[in-house]
């Protein structure tokens, strides 16, 4: 396994990724990244064959335990390991089956309507001059849209939103001290709220998330932090990840000279799949291999970790010709953006929806949509987002 260096954090890599993913991609489908210390699988072969082997998983085996930066915080902890992202079988498709039916096809597109007038009453909200795009659009529509399937009000909205950015931070490249302290606090009160939030609710299996999330605990299928751990990912993974999507969508279709016909009615399916294969909002899963085995000609050993370059599959030229190029209505295999195998993102119906809502409504009603700076990404890699997208909504 050919080796190569790349600071995560150095500045020109976290605004472009892809050259350096190019030249790992040149050494093999897996390299080893010495900065992690780990393997890391860069073509889409390798990539989808790792997420979707039973041979891997995000844990790893038993006797191979891996310290983490949330083992000495009992609040994250305490809310990490109910994830269903921090659980395999037998609890993993219990978790999952807990809140499957409110992101099927038919409930998600029920909610269409709803995301929409939300979208126009941001736009109506819109300054005459020069404004961050990321604060004013991108962040409120996800944080709006969970918070109402969580039954929370919007108005708790921005405190939602520091208690997520304060624990995703903990999933980035080397967190310091200051960002393992914040992210307890945040999970202290977070938990908080919420026990005290179900405390008042009943169980409904038919009222909203938490409600029926209260609903399986009642019943002997989910455990009280099982609760609380899902209605924290569903804040994290359903937030983070979309503003990102929304916000590096649009800075993608800011750069076409037909912008607002791209985002059209008939177009925009095709736009937001090619900007979330073009420029994902997540590149980085980790996954542990479970028993010995070999992928792409590499070998590992039970216990051994690899990274799942998600940003370096969307652009691999074998599967996407002319991978840097922005090209809607592409026939090609299946993106990673979101995922595969038993952890495929449980939202992404929700998530589609929602940028494709978002690019219609904005580019209908905003035309001249312009930058008025240009857009830079915030330091954060594994998460690819803009630190904020300056523009103005210029003439038609």
């Amino acid at each position: 396994m050919q080796t190569f260096r790349q600071p995560p954090a150095d500045p020109a890599f976290v605004q472009d990724p892809y050259p350096a993913y190019e030249a790992m991609r040149a050494l093999g489908s897996i390299v080893m990244w010495e900065e992690y210390g780990m393997a890391a699988a860069v073509s889409h072969d390798a990539v989808q064959a790792i997420l979707r082997s039973r041979d891997f998983a995000r844990l790893p085996p038993a006797g191979h335990e891996a310290a983490t930066p949330w083992d000495s915080l009992p609040a994250f902890r305490r809310l990490e390991e109910a994830s269903m992202l921090s659980n395999e079988a037998p609890r993993h498709p219990v978790l999952r089956r807990s809140v499957v039916t409110a992101f099927t096809n038919a409930r998600v597109q029920a909610m269409a309507e709803q995301i929409e007038a939300l979208c126009h009453r941001l736009i109506d909200g819109f300054p005459d001059g020069p404004f961050d795009l990321i604060a004013a659009y991108c962040t409120p529509i996800p944080v709006t849209v969970i918070a109402e399937m969580l039954g929370e009000p919007v108005s708790l909205a921005p405190r939602l939103l520091d208690w997520s950015h304060a624990m995703v931070r903990l999933y980035t490249q080397a967190p310091g001290a200051e960002d393992s302290a914040a992210a307890e606090r945040a999970s202290a009160e977070f938990a908080a709220h919420l026990e005290a939030s179900l405390a008042a609710k009943a169980a409904r299996a038919d009222g909203d998330l938490a409600q029926a999330l209260k609903a399986e605990a009642e019943a002997g299928r989910l455990s009280a932090d099982e609760v609380l751990g899902t209605c924290v990912l569903l804040l994290n993974a359903g937030h983070e990840a979309t503003v990102h999507s929304i916000g590096n969508a649009v800075k993608l279709l800011l750069a076409e000279a037909d912008a607002a016909s791209l985002a059209g009615p008939e177009a925009v399916a095709a736009s937001a799949e090619e900007a979330l294969r073009l420029d994902p909002p997540l590149h980085l899963f980790t996954r542990y291999a479970q028993v010995a085995t070999e992928v792409a000609g590499e070998r590992f050993a039970p216990g051994q970790q690899v990274a799942c370059l998600l940003g370096a599959a969307n652009r691999d030229p074998a599967v996407f010709p002319d991978p840097a190029a922005f090209r809607p209505g592409r026939a090609s295999k299946a993106l990673t953006s979101f995922g595969a195998g038993v952890h495929f993102c449980l939202g992404a119906p929700l998530a589609r929806l929602e940028l494709q809502i978002a690019l219609r409504v904005l580019f209908a009603r905003c035309p001249g949509l312009a930058l008025a700076e240009p857009p830079v990404f915030a330091p954060t890699y594994h998460f690819r987002g803009l630190g904020r997208l300056m523009v103005t909504q210029g003439t038609a």
